[in-house]
């Protein structure tokens, strides 16, 4: 049985393999300089987790979903940004389960994409 998820939470299993991020819908991965490094989500903005509070003005209007590795960074800073009244999904799972089901990822040194 598949696991109930609050709704503010998506797992990446739900989403579109054509166009993961909906329209409209900006992605924001929260993890470490690394591991963005290694791959991310084409058009992502990235800002660490611990980087959040003092960058949060770099952060659009809009509905928001927010990665990270797995999802456990990703659901704190989705949290923390509903408390700014920001529409902001946690997406479940993370690059982890991005990678795992062949969505689009890139390098932006060109290398091949990896999730560390």
């Amino acid at each position: 049985m598949a696991r109930e998820l609050p709704p503010e939470q998506i797992h990446v299993s739900e989403l579109a393999s054509d166009t993961p991020v909906p329209p409209g819908t900006h992605l924001l991965d929260v993890r470490e300089p690394d591991e963005w490094n290694a791959g991310h989500a084409p058009g992502a903005i990235h800002i660490p987790l611990g980087d959040l509070s003092a960058r949060v003005a770099e952060i659009p209007d809009g509905p928001l979903y927010v990665v990270c590795r797995g999802g456990g960074r990703s659901s704190r800073a989705a949290a923390w940004l509903r408390e700014f009244g920001y529409e902001a999904t946690n997406l479940d799972g993370g690059m982890s389960a991005w990678s795992g089901r062949s969505l689009p990822m890139t390098r932006d040194d060109g290398g091949a994409p990896s999730v560390i």
